[in-house]
């Protein structure tokens, strides 16, 4: 299980900077979400499409806050890896997963992981380097996407899953130069036994500065759900927020 954060902004930004001072809240759940971190950032420009993973606790992580600080972006995603029982911590094995210009992490599990590898093209398997079904997920994403467009695609590549796995939480985040689309597609009754009912709920919040989602378990005054089986599209030209049911 892991926590989720991405934006966009019609600036160059940081993480920290557009969060304020509730991002060490966020930093702090990697506590227990330790196996790792990273961050994408995807400018709408195309000009700056960058990736850092660090098999590390972010709150103890030397170089998270120097990272953080020097990736400026007008789109990223960050992921803090609370790694599925049986799944290595490794570098291979965190989020985010790059392809083109396309950037993704997921929350939860699929088991087994490779339950829907056959509905992945061959062009996406040859490049699978990792275990985790979340690298997976992402290329079978990919796969329909290409097929069906964006969010066909992306709801295509949800009922496979459903229909060949069984899962947890589907919950994730895709980011491209024109969109950034948040998914939020869990079964709360399989959440950790310690976690709050809460616990997969996706969170947003949309500023003059740009348009934030979020895992989760920190303090998130004045922000919104996005609710369960729901899938939210912001466009990047308007920041203009378009939700659709799954």
């Amino acid at each position: 299980m892991c926590r989720l954060m991405g934006y966009v902004s019609p600036k160059r930004i940081s993480f920290p900077d557009l969060v304020g001072d509730g991002f060490s809240d966020f930093v702090s759940l990697s506590s227990i979400h330790c196996d790792g971190w990273g961050i994408s950032t995807v400018d709408q420009s195309g000009q700056d499409i960058h990736l850092e993973r660090r098999v590390e606790a972010a709150g103890q992580s030397a170089s998270f806050n120097s990272t953080l600080a020097k990736n400026l972006a007008d789109g990223a995603l960050l992921h803090l890896r609370w790694a599925t029982k049986g799944l290595a911590v490794s570098k291979d094995n965190t989020h985010p997963f790059i392809y083109g210009e396309y950037s993704f992490i997921h929350n939860g599990s699929i088991i087994p992981p490779d339950s829907f590898s056959a509905f992945i093209a061959p062009k996406f398997v040859s490049r699978i380097v990792g275990e985790t079904d979340s690298e997976r997920y992402f290329y079978l994403v990919m796969t329909e996407v290409e097929k069906l467009g964006l969010v066909a695609g992306i709801k295509s590549a949800l009922a496979i899953i459903k229909d060949h796995g069984q899962t947890t939480s589907l919950n994730c985040m895709l980011m491209n130069r024109e969109y950034f689309i948040t998914v939020s597609e869990h079964n709360s009754v399989r959440k950790p036994e310690w976690a709050p009912d809460d616990y997969y709920e996706i969170k947003y919040l949309p500023t003059p500065e740009g348009v934030l989602f979020a895992s989760s378990g920190w303090n998130q005054p004045g922000w919104k759900s996005l609710d369960n089986h729901n899938l939210a599209v912001v466009n990047r030209s308007t920041f203009e927020i378009e939700v659709f049911a799954l």
